[in-house]
């Protein structure tokens, strides 16, 4: 298996149903940023997230970690989803957010919060059917 079929393969089993599609449509398709899709597909789920050494779980610790102290609210938002489906529970994500704060800084810390609690509250709603 290459490279963007390894990513489009692992975004596929770590997020909603059909992800893994959209993502090969988009790929497929002539939109606007498509590259950047490329690069996701190919480099960092392709090589970098599907490498050996450490498991998703692990991973997605250190990816929202980064992601909160660089401030990233949208794709933030993105690897919540992606924790969850890695096996990291909401009280740890909730540890994590204060793991944040000594290190990242108050104000880091409550953007990712705000942002963390719109991610559960839009998964929590597609749970529900709303």
């Amino acid at each position: 298996m290459d490279k963007r079929e390894r990513g489009i393969d692992y975004l596929g089993k770590s997020l909603a149903a059909g992800e893994g599609d959209s993502l090969r449509e988009h790929l497929d398709g002539a939109d606007f940023g498509k590259e950047c899709a490329s690069w996701a597909a190919d480099f960092a789920y392709g090589m970098v997230w599907s490498r050996e050494g450490l498991d998703p779980r692990s991973r997605s610790c250190v990816v929202i970690g980064i992601l909160m102290a660089l401030r990233q609210t949208e794709e933030l938002k993105h690897h919540v989803r992606m924790a969850l489906a890695n096996g990291i529970s909401r009280t740890e994500l909730e540890e994590i957010l204060y793991l944040a704060v000594p290190y990242a800084g108050f104000p880091a810390a409550n953007t990712a919060k705000w942002a963390m609690k719109e991610a559960l509250a839009a998964i929590d709603a597609a749970e529900r059917g709303d």
